[in-house]
């Protein structure tokens, strides 16, 4: 929007602001953001989760198969000693 029109509706784009909106306005070519001071978030509140699990591997499976060839490797260095 232009200055203007941000002049004329100052107070409503505030209350926007505060309320969380995105509120730009362009001034001989320059975009502004109007942010309000002190209402930052915690990085860790804009963290956007991934997945970390391949959805078809079944991890169960996966749990028993890594413990028993784990049991078969100690089973293996026991039988050395």
């Amino acid at each position: 929007m232009t200055i203007t029109k941000f002049r004329q509706d100052l107070f409503r784009l505030v209350d926007d602001a505060i309320a969380g909106e995105p509120v730009q306005f362009t001034y001989k070519g320059v975009v502004f953001q109007v942010q309000p001071q002190g209402t930052k978030t915690a990085k860790l509140d804009r963290l956007i989760g991934q997945p970390t699990l391949n959805p078809e591997v079944d991890a169960e499976q996966a749990s028993r198969q890594l413990a028993a060839e784990m049991e078969a490797e100690w089973l293996k260095d026991w039988s050395e000693i």
